[in-house]
């Protein structure tokens, strides 16, 4: 197997499918303080999406559309993200779980795991999903 020898490989953005573009990128945007390149379509499709910045941060989310896209995965919990091969979730890491997830649902997100100690040591964790039942974990690393 040959390995990617490129330095400046790094981390890019996360597609999220939605059913309705305008309405996803106004909670993601609101909710997570995010700006809205403009939106775009993809040539010969039917499919749409818009690229969310985070300013300070520099993180990226780009929101798909397409219309008839069928419903796929929508996780209980993690462990249930974790039971269907292929994209489960994404993460954000924050400064206090507790008060994001608790911002979070107050915003529409559901809640899926509340605030617990992280599998990696001194990391609290939590789950929620935005209205579209998309999994998003939080983490903090203090």
């Amino acid at each position: 197997m040959t390995a990617i020898d490129d330095p400046a490989v790094r981390f890019d953005h996360v597609g999220v499918s939605v059913p309705d573009l305008e309405a996803a990128a106004a909670w993601y945007c609101e909710t997570f303080r995010l700006s809205a390149a403009p939106s775009f379509t993809v040539k010969n499709s039917d499919l749409r999406g818009v690229m969310l910045h985070h300013e300070r941060s520099g993180y990226r989310i780009e929101l798909l559309h397409r219309p008839g896209a069928a419903p796929g995965l929508q996780p209980t919990d993690p462990y249930d993200a974790a039971g269907t091969l292929g994209y489960g979730h994404f993460c954000l890491a924050v400064t206090d779980v507790e008060t994001t997830f608790a911002q979070l649902i107050a915003a529409g997100a559901s809640q899926r795991m509340a605030p617990s100690p992280a599998p990696r040591p001194g990391a609290t964790v939590a789950f929620v999903a935005d209205p579209w039942s998309n999994l998003i974990e939080i983490i903090s690393l203090r």
